[in-house]
């Protein structure tokens, strides 16, 4: 059965009116990688349709900078153990 996907709000995203293109101001084109799949996309489509797939790419970019943060964070703590040390050692002569 094909499947017919129409706007839930009752509009066209791209017409001919007169000459000149009436376009829906959420008719948006992406260009890059999709997140997923890693296919390259340059395509036309409704903002709302584009939601989803921005999610899933902003939650991979956050997990990434929430890795190398937390690889910082226990760079400096071990930093920060070796200059207690030395200083304890320091402390004691």
């Amino acid at each position: 059965m094909k499947i017919v996907l129409t706007c839930p709000l009752g509009h066209t995203c791209e017409k001919a009116v007169d000459g000149y293109i009436e376009r829906c101001a959420w008719y948006t084109n992406i260009k890059g990688k999709d997140p997923q799949s890693e296919e390259i996309i340059d395509q036309w489509k409704c903002a709302m349709t584009w939601q989803p797939i921005l999610l899933v790419e902003n939650a991979q970019t956050n997990r990434g900078q929430t890795q190398a943060l937390e690889s910082f964070r226990n760079e400096v703590v071990a930093g920060q153990q070796i200059l207690d040390h030395n200083k304890l050692i320091s402390n004691r002569e």
